[in-house]
């Protein structure tokens, strides 16, 4: 298929589900796909895309467990767009892995060989895979599996029977509803993410380590997707959020850095919005990053042990649950508005697409814009910096502080994004508890960080226009 002839291909799909060509435009290639309207509707998510064995593998999930929808499973689609499901599952899962020392492809409740061939694992049909992960001491026979529900487990890769190790739940201490979500394993441990947040204050979902021996909690606060290269220094980044700003790490030579992001929309902020917001290398080496409505360019490499290559490309509303570069077009799946059990009364028909265009032409949607910092109602501690927040690629900026008290504040900025912080600003709050600042126009740096000069509450947001 040539990019001048770019087809739109609304295949809606059912049974072997064929792709058929209807209308030619000026616009991308669109795969659609659908669930069954009876007996019961839910969603019909593209949960994850894994380029193998000569073609594209998709796998559709819906909102809740084996049951609660129907019509869902295993998609197969070659080199011409033509997409066929081979297998219906009807379950709820986004794991994807290539485990490289069998030549196999896990992905959802299927492992896939180097010619194509599936398998079915039925052990996994009453579990939400969420997450597919490297084996710390056994790599080469074993891999690592996670729920949403917080069941964290192994499985031989040859006899495809998993055996459960840990309920998270229980072994966190967690006492709200999970929600688990990306995990990858790098640098000598596992790193798994659990974004089951609720409401503002919520601090029961977290970010959670694993070094073969015990579990340590990161955060407490919602987290998505855990990535790393298995060269280059194998940094591994690490996205969530919280009320003030959208959370982003990177472990380094074994420490792990803190950063914060802007969010480009309060759409994505609770549990249920967030399917599933991915850290992918679409091109040779070179990651995106979608959070919080927002994809980010990411270089993967640390230089001089700092992270420098953080930049945004666009703001977007599309729900992405994952996407891949697949014979040289970029893939993006979605989950469109669907019944998602008769809660949404005016979408009958479980639906999505699978949009392919190129990578570039994520800077023809939206322009990057945003708001957050590093506080929201928060304890600050004098003399005790706030995490960098990004600066770079953003036009017009404004920050905004109130305070529950007179309190000044040092502005800080690292242009180089070395750590190497010099001083930009002086701003105090006043009787009023609140001040303001506008930088000059064009103004940029990497990251900018606030310093208080007496302990206060303080709520710090930037908005970048």
């Amino acid at each position: 298929m040539s990019l001048s002839r770019r087809v739109l291909i609304s295949s809606i799909l059912g049974g072997a589900g064929a792709a058929t060509a209807q209308s030619l435009t000026q616009g991308s290639v669109n795969l659609g796909f659908k669930a069954d309207t009876l007996p019961e509707r839910s969603e019909c998510g593209i949960g994850a895309l894994m380029p193998w064995a000569d073609s594209l593998w998709a796998v559709t999930y819906n909102s809740h467990m084996q049951g609660t929808g129907y019509g869902l499973g295993l998609y197969r689609i070659d080199e011409n767009l033509k997409s066929e499901r081979v297998h219906v599952h009807n379950g709820t899962h986004a794991n994807r892995l290539i485990h490289k020392e069998s030549n196999q492809c896990f992905i959802g409740p299927y492992v896939i060989d180097g010619k194509g061939n599936w398998k079915h694992i039925p052990e996994f049909d009453k579990h939400r895979l969420t997450s597919t992960m490297r084996h710390l001491t056994d790599p080469a026979n074993k891999v690592y599996f996670q729920t949403m529900e917080g069941v964290f487990g192994e499985m031989d890769v040859h006899d495809l029977k998993p055996r459960p190790l840990f309920d998270l739940v229980k072994q966190m201490k967690l006492a709200a509803r999970p929600h688990f979500k990306g995990g990858f394993t790098a640098q000598g441990r596992v790193v798994v993410a659990n974004n089951g947040f609720y409401e503002y204050g919520d601090d029961q979902a977290g970010l959670f380590e694993f070094d073969g021996k015990s579990w340590n909690r990161l955060s407490g606060k919602p987290h998505m997707d855990v990535a790393a290269r298995q060269d280059m220094g194998a940094v591994l980044f690490a996205t969530g959020w919280d009320e003030a700003s959208v959370l982003f790490w990177a472990l380094v030579k074994g420490k792990w850095q803190r950063f914060r992001l802007p969010k480009a929309s309060q759409a994505f902020s609770q549990a249920w919005q967030t399917e599933w917001m991915r850290i992918r290398e679409v091109e040779t080496e070179h990651y995106l990053m979608d959070i919080q409505g927002m994809f980010y360019e990411l270089q993967p490499i640390a230089f001089q042990d700092h992270i420098w290559g953080v930049k945004p490309i666009c703001q977007h509303l599309r729900i992405i649950p994952d996407y891949t570069a697949f014979r040289g077009l970029f893939a993006v799946g979605g989950n469109q508005t669907t019944a998602n059990r008769d809660n949404n009364a005016v979408a009958g028909q479980p639906q999505a697409g699978l949009w392919f265009g190129k990578t570039d032409d994520l800077w023809s949607w939206g322009k990057p814009a945003g708001w957050g910092g590093p506080w929201w109602k928060s304890p600050v501690s004098k003399e005790v910096p706030s995490d960098p927040y990004l600066m770079t690629g953003f036009d017009k900026k404004m920050l905004h502080i109130s305070t529950d008290k007179v309190a000044a504040f040092r502005v800080e900025i690292d242009f180089m994004g070395t750590g190497d912080w010099k001083p930009y600003e002086r701003i105090n709050t006043g009787a009023e508890g609140y001040a303001r600042h506008i930088f000059p126009s064009g103004f940029s740096a990497h990251w900018v960080r606030l310093t208080s000069e007496t302990d206060c509450r303080a709520t710090a947001t930037f908005f970048y226009t």
